[in-house]
């Protein structure tokens, strides 16, 4: 049987040296192989005792596992993500922020199992449909601190976040297989089966009832933050495109009124000095046309009198613009622990709203595809993933319309008589 030594480096770390007799015989050459840590040093033991105290097939002393030649171009995996995305084109530099920070934190994660059971460094060429699988294995279940079951080394993932960094994964390996000439044949990504989002929606979404809303907003007695909080409930805009309403974005006096989603404030990338700037919406379907109700267009009629086309709507009693931290800590919160304190069961934020316009929706029967439009969402299906659990409150009016249709008495056949 092979054994592990402990080898004591000069700077006080330590190797792990696995050692064998070549067949096992008693006389027979020694061999070893050395390795960083216990974990590759106990993997590799188990190989050579599976291959009778014989050198593993295919394995390079030194090198590990050389199954097949390299494929030209190849390249670590998280050095070839990282270029993919510092190329791409038409996102903002927040976002090229965030999926490098994705990169680094969890889709380096990933690691390459050979078909012997060795780990080792993934490449953009060598990470199969398995690997994908583990790492996403890896995200759900997070790792506990073992010296510390309460506390993690790396916590679980939601189901929305692993779903979001498999996207941007797939795209990467997408980029390998479409690149001239492909340096893979398929997309390792592709049928990956992810965690489903529909059990976790109602944690982290707060619907509130129209009384439970009443509640929060006699709560907000500053009349700027009160017509603010009515926009977003009633509208179902984003904090970032409500704030940057301006003006001229309004339609207030033909017979159908509307207001023109266009903008929305964004966040500069860390460290580059920028704040907050104007930038389109979060989707190419984010450039939309509400319609307005009459109590809108009487509020914002009052809100933009004598104002300018490039003022912003709702602006603070200072006449500034809204930021989400103020507005967050001085006026909902607040309102929220008033609420709650006087009966209400539910902690909304602020988002919240935007869930509660549709759900407001939905109990009014208002198809999806028309919420899909009015939320600015770029597919139905992003719709149908967080709002379809509403439709179960319309069951009953399903199968009354199917039972209405099945109990109309069918008609004869009209029989055509040839002849007399």
């Amino acid at each position: 049987m092979a054994s592990i030594v402990e080898r004591p480096k000069s700077d006080g770390s330590l190797t792990f040296q696995v050692r064998w007799r070549d067949g096992g015989s008693r006389g027979s050459k020694i061999e070893t192989e050395n390795f960083p840590d216990i974990e590759s040093a106990e993997q590799f033991k188990k190989l050579v005792d599976a291959h009778g105290q014989h050198w593993p097939h295919g394995w390079v002393r030194g090198q590990g596992f050389v199954e097949e030649p390299a494929v030209p171009g190849d390249r670590p995996f998280v050095e070839w993500a990282l270029r993919y995305v510092r190329r791409l084109t038409g996102i903002d530099e927040r976002t090229r922020d965030d999926y490098e920070r994705e990169i680094r934190l969890h889709l380096s994660l990933i690691v390459h199992t050979t078909h012997s059971g060795l780990i080792i460094p993934p490449t953009i060429c060598n990470v199969t449909a398995d690997d994908v699988a583990d790492w996403v294995r890896a995200e759900t279940e997070g790792l506990p601190d073992p010296g510390d079951p309460s506390k993690w080394l790396r916590r679980k993932a939601d189901p929305k976040s692993i779903r979001t960094r498999h996207g941007l994964m797939y795209s990467i390996f997408q980029a390998a297989v479409e690149a001239d000439p492909p340096l893979r044949a398929k997309n390792p990504c592709k049928g990956t089966s992810l965690p489903r989002i529909d059990d976790h929606i109602n944690e982290e979404m707060c619907f509130l009832e129209r009384e439970e809303y009443t509640r929060v907003r006699i709560e907000i007695t500053d009349p700027d933050a009160g017509d603010l909080t009515d926009w977003l409930v009633g509208s179902g805009t984003r904090w970032g495109e409500a704030t940057a309403l301006q003006v001229q974005d309004l339609n207030l006096h033909s017979e159908k009124p509307t207001a023109t989603i266009t903008r929305a404030w964004k966040k500069g990338k860390k460290g580059s000095g920028t704040g907050l700037y104007l930038g389109p919406p979060k989707t190419k379907r984010g450039r939309r046309v509400l319609r307005l109700t009459p109590s809108q267009v009487v509020m914002l009629r009052r809100r933009t009198a004598g104002r300018s086309p490039e003022e912003f709507v709702f602006r603070t009693s200072m006449g500034k613009v809204w930021h989400h931290a103020n507005f967050y800590n001085r006026k909902w919160r607040p309102a929220v622990e008033a609420a709650m304190e006087k009966g209400l069961t539910k902690c909304p934020r602020i988002h919240d709203l935007r869930h509660t316009h549709v759900a407001w929706l939905i109990a009014a029967r208002i198809p999806l595809a028309k919420i899909q439009a009015r939320l600015g969402h770029e597919s139905i299906s992003t719709t149908v993933d967080r709002y379809g659990h509403l439709l179960e409150g319309l069951d009953d009016e399903v199968s009354d319309a199917v039972e209405a249709a099945l109990s109309v008495p069918a008609q004869p056949a009209l029989r055509m008589v040839i002849g007399g």
